[in-house]
This record gives structure tokens, sequence and C-alpha cells, in this order.
């Protein structure tokens, strides 16, 4: 039996085998503590300047690092909170009409999403990686939701963290902006439990400005239904794709299979983490309300994403990242 079961996004390996081995998780271990985990970064003015255009290029898609999950880890039933729905605060160009469903074209159509989406670098055991993320709505101006497994894995927090923006093949149009914080769900930092598969990051300013003064920022919510249409958008850099451009995938999502979240039809590959979920995206100015993240895949099933729930652990990460 494959007992590599990421990859991603991060893909889970599924045989009946493997599926016959989950089991519900003791009350130890689903007693995760409580409160978003946050990583604190001092502040080191080369981390950006390390990231030329040749590093951004060669950066390798983080599910090609990953290490053997333990499907034992999973809880059942993501915790749900009070809604909350926070409105984009962008704008953006008149878009030309979209394919609906899109299983993993290229996005080409400009609008706001262009500008808030981009495309995540960090170090991981020493070896330049990457991932997707997307500028929100939020108090400090400053912050980006992406996945856990972006900010987070084996224990230990991914250094020299960046957000690239509107990112296009080794081109930073918006700058490359350098985390003061990184965050994520208690379960997450714990356990890596894929349920609660969400991180963030608090940017520092660029030039005297906040990101999403010069981004702008898409909407956010969180305890919605599972079953609507969406976009998935993220910078896969495995193959068929290569990570210089922006993917994205459209259609109605659906309970997750080996998760407590949603799925979707998706070709997108590795270095697709934590890229948005859209719900309500208007594609006449390509803003949404962000509602998950590609988190991953299954390896018999390559043409389903799947993304974790935004239920009230997530919105505790967001609340607590806009809040500092």
């Amino acid at each position: 039996m494959n007992r590599r079961i990421w990859q991603s996004a991060v893909v889970l390996a599924a045989s009946t085998i493997a599926l016959a081995g989950l089991s519900v998780p003791s009350s130890a271990e689903s007693a995760a503590p409580r409160g978003p985990a946050v990583n604190d970064i001092a502040a080191t003015a080369s981390v950006a300047t390390t990231w030329t255009a040749d590093a951004m290029r060669s950066a390798v898609p983080l599910d090609t690092l990953l290490p053997a999950a333990d499907a034992k880890r999973l809880t059942h039933k993501v915790a749900k909170g009070a809604s909350q729905v926070v409105r984009p605060t962008v704008l953006g160009g008149i878009l030309g009409p979209l394919a609906f469903p899109s299983g993993g074209a290229e996005w080409t159509r400009g609008g706001a999403v262009q500008k808030t989406a981009g495309r995540v670098f960090f170090s991981y055991q020493g070896r330049k990686a990457s991932c997707s993320g997307d500028a929100v709505t939020s108090g400090n101006k400053s912050t980006v939701l992406t996945a856990g497994h972006c900010v987070k894995l084996e224990g230990n927090w991914h250094a020299d963290w960046v957000f690239v923006p509107a990112y296009r093949d080794g081109n930073a149009p918006y700058g490359t902006w350098t985390a003061r914080k990184t965050l994520a769900t208690p379960q997450w930092a714990a356990s890596e439990d894929i349920n609660y598969d969400v991180g963030a990051a608090v940017v520092n300013q660029l030039d005297g400005k906040n990101l999403t003064d010069v981004v702008g920022g898409q909407g956010v919510a969180f305890n919605q239904a599972k079953t609507q249409n969406m976009y998935a958008f993220g910078w896969p850099a495995a193959a068929p794709y290569d990570g210089s451009k922006m993917i994205y995938c459209s259609g109605r999502t659906f309970n997750a299979l080996l998760s407590d979240g949603i799925g979707m039809n998706c070709n997108m590959t590795g270095g697709s983490s934590g890229g948005p979920w859209f719900a309500q995206f208007n594609e006449s100015t390509g803003a949404g309300v962000q509602q998950s993240v590609n988190s991953y895949k299954i390896n018999i099933i390559p043409f389903w994403m799947f993304g974790p729930y935004f239920g009230a652990d997530a919105q505790g990460v967001y609340n607590t990242a806009q809040g500092t």
C-alpha cells in the first residue's frame, strides 16, 4: 500500500486499505489547544532580496518535498461557529465571458483576482519552495490566507516567507511582501489534521504602504453552506503546469472524501496549495468571498481538488491575523 499519502496541493493516496485504516481519533487526539498558533518573525530586510526572479522560478512545489502523513490524525467533524461574511474591498476591470465549469485553464481575464491572488515562497528544510495565497479584506490591511502546510510542516514554521501578488514568470509587479507573522489553526499546528489545513500571514508594509491599499482585498466568509458554485485559483508548478501563471477552476462544490471539507473538479497540481476558493464570485469584477483554499488531492482521483471547510478555527486564524 502506498504510505505516502501526501502530495498536493497535498495528495492523499486512497485505496480501500487506506480508507479502511482511517480511525476515529481518541479524545486525547481530538483535544487540540484552542486559539491559533502564531509565529512571530523578526524583521529581516534582506529576505525579499533573496527572492530573485531566478529563485522564484526555481522554487520547488511544496508537495514534492512533503513527508508521509498519518490519516489517523484526522478528526471527523470540523467545528462550526457563528456566520461571518466580510465583503471584498477591491476594484476590477470588466472581464470577458467565462467558461463554467472549468477544470484548470489559465486565467487571462484580469479583474481584481489578478492582483489579490499571488504566489507564496519560503524555505522548507533548506529548500526554496512555493505555494499560493490571497490578500483578503482585513482590519490591518495586511492579511494573506493560505494553507496550513504552506506556513508550518513537521513541527517547524517555514522561513523566509514572502507573498508575491500577481506573480508572472519571475515578475513581481506589486512587490515582494515579507511576513512578520504566520499563523495556523491549532489542530494543524498540533497534529497536521488535514481538516484544519488553514494558515495565514501578516505581511510588513512595503514602501510605507499596506498590502490591500496596493492590491485590494477579497471578501472572506466562515460557517457557510458547503455546496455552492465556486472558483479556485492558484499557481500549480508540477506537470503539466510550470508555476509561471495563474490557473483557475470553477464548478459546483461537494462534500470531500477523507475529510470534512469540500471538493471541486479541478486539475491543478502541486504549487497551487493555499490558493483561494471563492463563492459569490463576480465575473464582471473578479471579486468574490473566499471560503476555502487548495489543500489536497487523491492519487486515484486526480481530477478532484479538496479544501478545508472554513469553520470556527479557520475563523479564529483570520480574526487573530487581522487584529495584529
